[in-house]
């Protein structure tokens, strides 16, 4: 019997073959996160055999392509990555023409499910591409939560293990390297240096992963990436790039957190207002989102999954043993490239701290989006002296980020001193969302000025006494010398004041 006209609206999207064969003409593209890591991802693929490309920056006229072509009610980053998909693919088409397009390129990007629309992403890519011609293009899903995802032999997609760490490994080395930059450009005394560092940092590490050593596709892979020198030794390298930049700390600056939604808290663009360069315009010092924290998350939230089924599934403490096991390596891993740039950039905080300091608040459970994370990291900043402040970016009508809010509401009661600005991005409100973040901006400077005061107070030193001691120990200036935050404030003038009364510093 013939079916229904009617039922392939309910039939679940199913691309076209991507076959072995086909990697040498056939152009990966994706994105959504920065652009250092999506740079360093080209080179891991391209590592593989793959042919990479990541998308062109998001932009307002992506948003309002994303809103013309697929489903109404859908949040910002949804628009955002749809426009953005949409727009590139017609440029292209512009260029070689529809079809090739179709047969050129490929689009990969992470599934999921639970609360969070991000799991029904890919049905606005599929209406935007129906919508505009191009229902022949083909798009692919990684799950989120395996580290091997083979189908065949025959795949043109093998998400195999060297395919996954290179991933990850790019990840954790781009995060540090921003965690680098950001600490270093509010003080830079001559503009433009960190960038031209950051830039060229960037690109070693592209060539890097490019011409990363194939060590089996199994668990040899995994034993070299973690035993290797080969990363470290390339972020030891990058610091030197940094050497010759000065720092003049003494700058005062309000240091500002970025959480919130996966994508508006990675990004740097139109898509979260270009959140990240506006308060350091502003005067503030940053600490970006690393992709690593959400990673380490999401391996907690499966220990925690397999150990309240202990006696309830057969090997689930095991595998909860295994999965602390992964995560301490993992973690292990962090460090190691943070130690390469001088132990300059934030550790990641410990996820069971996080998560015991959210549980008066928010349910461990709750899975969407970053859970209980978002309070855990809020409270892990505060109270350990980490930041002034805390912007959370939260898509308009996203319901993981609206019951963050609502939490932190709690939060706020006990912990009122906590600056904490929620900022609901819509993609075209932006001057609502930065008044509002200025306004809290304004309170985290005479905080930052107040603890810089107290901290003078403190050491009995003038700031002509620092800068006179700062200036006969010039190492002191670089951007590669470490002031140490050890939780008795958070901004870098105040601690550079405590340092320098350590080493006993006077006229």
């Amino acid at each position: 019997m013939a079916s229904s006209p009617d039922a392939a609206a309910y039939r679940a999207y199913t691309p076209r073959p991507f076959k072995r064969e086909d990697r040498n003409k056939t152009t990966i593209v994706y994105g959504g996160l920065h652009w250092r890591a999506e740079r360093v991802i080209q080179g891991a693929l391209e590592n593989l055999g793959y042919r990479a490309q990541p998308l062109p920056a998001a932009t307002r006229q992506d948003l309002l392509t994303g809103r013309e072509l697929a489903d109404i009610g859908q949040c910002c980053p949804t628009s955002f990555t749809t426009g953005n998909l949409i727009n590139f693919l017609k440029s292209e088409s512009r260029r070689i023409g529809l079809q090739e397009v179709a047969d050129r390129y490929i689009y990969v990007t992470a599934g999921a499910c639970g609360a969070c629309r991000f799991g029904q992403y890919h049905e606005s890519y599929q209406l935007a591409l129906h919508n505009t011609g191009f229902d022949a293009f083909r798009m692919f899903l990684m799950a989120q939560d395996r580290i091997d995802q083979s189908n065949g032999e025959n795949d043109g997609l093998d998400v195999n293990i060297p395919f996954t760490l290179g991933m990850v490994w790019a990840i954790v080395c781009t995060d540090v390297l921003q965690d680098l930059e950001y600490q270093v450009r509010p003080y830079e005394v001559v503009p433009g240096q960190t960038d031209a560092a950051v830039r060229e940092g960037v690109e070693e590490l592209y060539e890097l992963f490019r011409d990363r050593p194939l060590r089996g596709h199994k668990w040899g892979s995994l034993a070299w990436h973690l035993t290797t020198r080969y990363f470290v030794d390339a972020m030891c390298r990058i610091r030197r790039n940094f050497d010759s930049i000065e720092l003049d700390r003494l700058r005062i600056k309000p240091v500002v957190k970025i959480t919130g939604e996966f994508y508006l808290q990675t990004v740097e663009g139109d898509p979260n207002y270009n959140i990240h360069r506006w308060l350091q315009d502003e005067g503030a010092e940053v600490i970006p989102a690393p992709l690593a924290i959400w990673l380490d998350y999401m391996i907690r939230f499966y220990v925690q999954r397999f150990t309240d089924y202990r006696g309830i599934e057969r090997g689930a403490g095991l595998k909860a043993r295994g999965l602390r096991t992964l995560q301490s390596a993992f973690r292990w891993t962090y460090d190691r490239m943070r130690h390469a740039l001088g132990d300059i950039p934030h550790e990641i905080p410990d996820q069971y701290e996080l998560k015991r300091l959210a549980e008066p608040y928010y349910h461990c459970g709750l899975a969407a989006g970053e859970g209980d994370m978002l309070v855990g990291k809020a409270l892990w900043a505060y109270l350990h002296k980490k930041a002034h402040m805390i912007c959370e970016l939260s898509p308009y009508a996203c319901l993981p980020n609206t019951m963050s809010v609502g939490a932190m509401a709690n939060v706020l009661g006990k912990y009122p001193d906590l600056l904490y600005a929620p900022l609901e991005i819509k993609g075209d409100a932006e001057v609502h969302a930065l008044s509002r973040c200025q306004m809290i901006l304004t309170e985290a400077k005479k905080r930052a000025q107040r603890e810089y005061d107290e901290a003078l107070a403190r050491s009995g030193l003038t700031t002509a006494q620092v800068r006179a001691f700062l200036d006969e120990h010039p190492e002191m200036r670089r951007a590669t010398y470490r002031i140490p935050r050890e939780g008795e404030a958070a901004g870098m003038a105040a601690n550079t004041v405590l340092h320098v009364a350590k080493l006993g510093g006077r006229a």
